[in-house]
């Protein structure tokens, strides 16, 4: 059998399980929020002054990366969990939270003194940041990778790293109602390579666990 006539019959078993793949993303998507939350709350929990500091720019800007990036991230693990669905469309739109913190970055670089950079980019929290982001992000990686392994994905690492994206940014979206260092350059540094590490793992995980 060639090539794209075994991807084409894998997508048509894959739309054939016994749970659709729509609700199954739902399914998953709860079971890993309520995994995240879980050990949010059970660890480190919300920042005593969370009202107060909701209603500031820079931590509100928090979220709206994360979200951004949990979003985008879950729309091109879909595609990438069908066999020949063209992914890159989405792959594309991975790029839209990088490129918004960017812009919160030079837009802060201007309005701060560049005496205040070295120590908004290092903040107080930097070692709970990159620990705290993969540990609630690691169940909700297990629950992406499970999900992956029922449908037949056919570039597993790529597979597996936004899978790590997507369990990170959601980690990061609860972490950040804990963290007190709202700085952009605080944000772009280290909950970037907190969220890149889940993406690490969910690589080299999925290029031997969800391969076929």
């Amino acid at each position: 059998m060639k090539t794209d006539e075994l991807i084409k019959t894998l997508g048509a078993d894959v739309k054939t399980t016994a749970m659709p793949l729509g609700r199954m993303w739902l399914v998953v998507m709860a079971f890993a929020a309520v995994a995240a939350a879980a050990m949010f709350f059970m660890t480190i929990g919300m920042r005593p002054d969370f009202m107060q500091a909701m209603q500031t720019i820079r931590f509100g800007f928090k979220f709206v990366f994360t979200i951004t990036l949990a979003i985008t991230a879950f729309l091109a693990l879909r595609m990438l969990a069908m066999p020949g669905a063209p992914a890159g469309r989405y792959g594309r739109w991975l790029l839209v939270a990088p490129l918004l913190m960017a812009a919160a970055v030079v837009l802060e670089l201007f309005a701060m003194p560049s005496s205040d950079w070295g120590r908004r980019l290092m903040g107080n929290n930097m070692m709970i940041c990159l620990s705290f982001i993969p540990l609630i992000g690691i169940v909700p990686l297990v629950a992406l990778l499970v999900a992956l392994k029922q449908a037949a994905p056919t570039r597993p690492a790529l597979s597996g790293a936004v899978a790590g994206l997507l369990a990170g940014a959601l980690a990061a979206t609860f972490y950040a109602a804990h963290c007190t260092d709202d700085s952009p350059l605080f944000v772009a540094t280290w909950y970037s390579l907190a969220i890149t590490a889940l993406g690490g793992i969910g690589a080299l995980t999925g290029r031997f666990y969800l391969r076929w």
